[in-house]
């Protein structure tokens, strides 16, 4: 397994990202090649050496003609989805956009298709974003780990004047994320760099890993108290570590005055804000009353939006909250052939070894209604079908396969 490790101990931003990226040995070239498949000109790219405190690492300058040329988070949404960038590219450059869009939206108080952006809009902030995204295919890592952010004190000037720091779209993009105090009056975590943090990595102390490179990637500033580099360590871990691991938010309430209706809408209500799993199991309350524990696992940043929703949503008035790591079997999708026709199935991985495959509820509830099969029946002729077919011819079926990030 292929390992990032993201030492913030001064922050990050897009270009100290692009300058980590280059120094564990992405080519520039190769970035800028990928990034000329935009619709964006008026900017080239230039690496550079540069020593911070001693320490010497990669610079990478995005020199732009224009400045503050407002976008729509729409009209920027709308250029990568169109694109001939690689899906993978063009999924993680959306998500980051669609992040700050979001806390700006937030923080403006207004819809974020009719969000402006300033700086972040810019043409160096698309191509810091965009070529973060391309670099990290590049690597063709496994897993991204993040340290808490510093978060600075003080005031900074943008296009709406002198703003508190850290900048309130900073905030929002990292709500629910782990931050510790900077102790600096300078920007070290800008909106970009919290939002490329916020959607590529898990938060988390260093992993168990041997070092293969150490890559710095340097900042725009030389700060008086520390070298201001973003250091990421490149590691692997032993092919016989098979298991997947992330952090994720418990929320747990006890609830002894709802009614099955209650609950029944309540869980479809979490699971459609982005819930990973809702559960409840039955118990023995205060003044012999028999109620119930709701159990949710959801990821960080939505902890805080699903916490009002149940509270909003129940009978409960307080919500439990707290940090766990999950050890999960990796998971994918394919389809196989029936009498009945066309079938999902789930493939089960521990690795790159198939444990098992599972006929997919909904995709066996559909053939049954269709053809007047009874479901257990259904059920058999999948695993049957999945029996004959090979792993590998599965995997291959261009089109077929996906990844479910549901638990």
């Amino acid at each position: 397994m292929k390992i990032l490790y993201l030492d913030t101990f001064s922050g990050i931003s897009g270009d100290m990202m692009l300058g980590l990226l280059a120094d564990l040995g992405v080519s520039l070239d190769t970035i800028a090649a990928e990034l000329d498949k935009l619709p964006v000109t008026g900017y080239s790219l230039a690496g550079s050496r540069e020593i911070r405190r001693g320490i010497e690492g990669a610079r990478v300058r995005v020199a732009i003609a224009e400045q503050h040329h407002h976008r729509t988070w729409a009209s920027i949404d709308r250029m990568l989805e169109e694109s001939p960038l690689s899906p993978a590219v063009k999924t993680r450059a959306r998500r980051i956009f669609h992040r700050v869009g979001e806390a700006e939206a937030t923080v403006h108080g207004c819809p974020i298709e009719t969000v402006h952006f300033h700086e972040v809009g810019a043409v160096d902030s698309i191509i810091d974003i965009v070529g973060a995204a391309i670099g990290l295919e590049l690597l063709d890592l496994d897993r991204i780990v993040c340290a808490p952010l510093p978060m600075s004190h003080g005031s900074i000037q943008c296009a709406h004047g002198a703003i508190p720091l850290p900048a309130p779209a900073t905030l929002e993009i990292l709500r629910g994320l782990p931050v510790v105090d900077g102790r600096c009056d300078k920007e070290l975590v800008t909106p970009t760099g919290a939002a490329i943090a916020a959607e590529i990595a898990e938060f988390g102390s260093m992993p168990e890993m041997t070092i293969a490179r150490i890559g710095y990637g340097v900042g725009s500033r030389d700060l008086a108290d520390r070298p201001n580099l973003l250091r990421g360590i490149l590691g692997t871990t032993p092919e016989t570590e098979s298991m997947e691991t992330d952090l994720v938010t418990v929320l747990e309430s006890h609830l002894d005055d709802s009614t099955p209706e209650i609950l029944g809408y309540l869980m479809e209500r979490l699971f459609a804000a982005g819930a990973l799993d809702v559960g409840y199991s039955p118990l023995q309350m205060k003044k012999n009353r028999p109620g119930v524990r709701l159990t949710l696992v959801c990821p960080l940043h939505l902890a805080e939006a699903l916490g009002r929703l149940l509270l909003r949503e129940s009978s409960a008035i307080g919500v439990r909250r707290y940090e766990t790591q999950r050890l999960k079997l990796r998971r994918e999708r394919a389809t196989v052939s029936t009498p009945l026709g066309e079938a999902t199935v789930k493939l089960i991985y521990e690795g790159e070894h198939l444990l098992r495959i599972t006929p997919e509820f909904d995709s066996c509830r559909h053939l049954a209604q269709q053809s007047g099969t009874p479901l257990p029946e259904v059920y058999r002729l999948v695993e049957r079908a999945a029996e004959i077919t090979t792993p590998n011819p599965l995997l291959d079926q261009e089109g077929t396969k996906e990844l479910d990030k549901n638990t």
